[in-house]
């Protein structure tokens, strides 16, 4: 049966423990230099509407040391920018290929490939959602402490595809969320107060940074402009000015908090250069694990995908 992977609000608990546990399997047998292809003979398509360095990359690589192969596909180089229907090129693209991870701006434009297609639709990034980014996150996590559970996570700064992703995680798993964002640049609000209903252990919605910062064990911030915002720049820099972390801010959390940033950063803005590059920043840890856990993405979605 056809599993799409357009949500981490969609995952069971189940399916959350099957990707992190794959996970770890790809990562030592990499790490062992042990060769593993599961999916020789599978073809993968990326379709970005999007620029991209570790989404584009960390895929790739990771169909590749699968025994698979990537295409990249740039919508205005394909029929889509010609005018093609999403459920026409999604019919047709389902019989060329096994998989598909889309970069797009719409989340409603995503939903539509994966209602059309009879392969899986990877979700490689929306405005409304980040969702690999988030398991690969919290995949992270699970490394350096053993557990998310009942840690306290607190997410500074803009409202934006990261900050919801983190919402609809919190409101599938048993670990504590804290976000702190300006007034007018909150995250999704139909996101927000369904997560409010069902979290296991609660999101706080607040304005005020040290308070989200409080007693965390994890830190987190994005940048404060996304792609497709660059006109905003000047004025999200004036907005967001007392919602940058640095060691002020990281004091008030946890002795032994991580800091953690999806990247690219913007040192001088979202994040001071002595907090990212210093001892509690695991972010190029982050950065690698976008490839062992897109890597168990692949395998589990192609895998149990019978056309």
């Amino acid at each position: 049966m056809k599993k799409d992977l357009l949500s981490e609000y969609d995952l069971s608990r189940k399916d959350f423990s099957v990707i992190f546990e794959k996970s770890r399997v790809l990562k030592k047998m990499m790490q062992e230099g042990r060769s593993y292809a599961p999916l020789k003979g599978k073809t993968l398509g990326m379709v970005f509407d999007k620029t991209s360095t570790r989404t584009r990359v960390s895929f790739e690589v990771g169909m590749y040391q699968l025994g698979g192969l990537a295409l990249f596909l740039n919508s205005r180089d394909t029929q889509l920018g010609r005018g093609e229907s999403i459920a026409d090129t999604a019919r047709v693209m389902s019989r060329y290929l096994d998989a598909i991870m889309i970069r797009t701006f719409s989340q409603e434009s995503l939903e539509d490939y994966a209602h059309y297609s009879e392969i899986p639709i990877i979700n490689g990034l929306t405005d409304l959602l980040h969702p690999c980014q988030i398991l690969s996150d919290i995949f992270t996590i699970i490394e350096k402490r053993g557990s998310f559970e009942s840690l306290k996570i607190a997410y500074i700064g803009d409202g934006n595809n990261v900050a919801n992703s983190w919402i609809n995680a919190a409101a599938r798993l048993p670990f504590h969320l804290s976000l702190a964002c300006p007034e007018g640049y909150d995250p999704d609000p139909v996101i927000v107060n369904r997560a409010k209903r069902e979290a296991p252990l609660g999101v706080a919605l607040l304005r005020d940074p040290f308070e989200a910062a409080a007693d965390a064990d994890v830190v987190y911030t994005d940048v404060w402009t996304s792609m497709g915002q660059e006109d905003q720049k000047e004025e999200r820099a004036k907005v967001f000015r007392n919602y940058q972390v640095d060691s002020r801010l990281l004091k008030k959390a946890n002795p032994d908090v991580m800091f953690m940033h999806c990247l690219p950063a913007h040192r001088g803005e979202e994040i001071t250069a002595d907090v990212i590059d210093g001892p509690s920043s695991v972010v190029m840890d982050q950065a690698e694990n976008r490839l062992h856990v897109q890597k168990a993405i692949l395998e589990i979605l192609i895998l149990n995908n019978r056309k």
